[in-house]
């Protein structure tokens, strides 16, 4: 959450899991993969490309977002 978040090229992204269940943060366009985040562990990623980026988690594929970076 949010389903898609807007940053600036440099920003750090930040994803938290707070589910009891692993998930990763996974660019349908190979722009960047967490691997798997562990229960109440994070994945940090610096936006550098601009652009429009659909992710999902490869373990559940319904769980999917957008990342904007301006």
């Amino acid at each position: 959450m949010p389903e898609t978040i807007t940053v600036h090229a440099g920003d750090t992204v930040v994803w938290t899991n707070k589910d009891p269940f692993p998930h990763t943060a996974t660019s349908r366009a190979a722009g960047f993969d967490s691997g798997n985040v562990a229960p109440d562990k994070s994945w940090r990623y610096v936006a550098r490309k601009a652009g429009t980026f659909p992710y999902e988690c490869t373990l559940h594929p319904t769980m999917n977002g957008t990342l904007i970076v301006q």
